[in-house]
């Protein structure tokens, strides 16, 4: 892939916006996707696979912050952050949910271009890195739909359940300790409230039908944390 024929996907509910970078992403070779939702963002995200992810924070059905988070449960394409929102602490969630580069509203379009194209040269790896969706053994978690299954039915989390086991999937068979699981998904003012992640994990073993004695899926390390043990077929 080179510059000239990378696919850009953009996601901002605002049309005057999308055409603005329709028009100056096409002048420029580039290929474009849109979407007007997060919703559809994450779907085009893993159906087209784009090469880069521009977002705007103020989306009609989610926060765009959230998308971000959602977004690195499975894939690390580059994403630049187009947003009005111009506060420190603003930009500082967004690069630490993942986002690689922030540019804030009104904005120079050059300044835009020259920022894609820096994160074009920083190379295409993280097309290897995308599972849009995971299967351990009749669990399956669609990461874009943000969808589990249990032998093929699908399941109803809690936007907490769905969390602690998409960034247990992230790691499949590895451990990770219930101050990282409290962290990423409480925030770094809980990481001493392990009574919360417990609750969860009891929430979705029921909901995974486990047997408490030798759970299929979700396993504790004693003192440690938990993991997702993908089942030998």
């Amino acid at each position: 892939m080179t510059q000239a024929h990378a696919n850009i996907l953009v996601i901002d509910d605002e049309p005057q916006i999308r055409k603005l970078l329709r028009i100056s992403l096409v002048a420029q070779g580039y290929a474009v996707l849109e979407a007007a939702s997060a919703q559809e963002g994450l779907n085009q995200a893993a159906l087209q696979r784009p090469d880069i992810v521009v977002l705007d924070l103020g989306l009609p059905d989610a926060d765009g912050q959230q998308l971000l988070v959602d977004l690195r449960t499975w894939s690390s394409v580059p994403v630049l952050v187009l947003s009005a929102r111009d506060t420190d602490s603003e930009k500082v969630k967004a690069l630490d949910n993942g986002a690689n580069d922030y540019v804030t509203k009104p904005f120079s379009i050059q300044e835009f271009l020259a920022r894609i194209r820096a994160l074009l040269r920083q190379g295409s790896a993280h097309n290897q890195l995308e599972v849009p969706h995971l299967q351990a053994g009749a669990l399956r978690i669609d990461f874009a739909y943000r969808k589990v299954y249990l032998d093929e039915q699908e399941i109803s989390l809690t936007r907490k359940e769905y969390s602690v086991l998409a960034l247990l999937a992230q790691h499949p068979g590895r451990v990770i300790t219930q101050k990282q699981l409290l962290k990423d998904i409480w925030g770094p003012n809980h990481e001493q409230d392990s009574h919360y992640l417990r609750i969860v994990i009891r929430h979705l073993r029921q909901k995974l039908q486990e047997d408490a004695a030798n759970p299929r899926f979700i396993r504790t390390e004693s003192g440690v944390g938990y993991r997702l043990n993908i089942p030998s077929t």
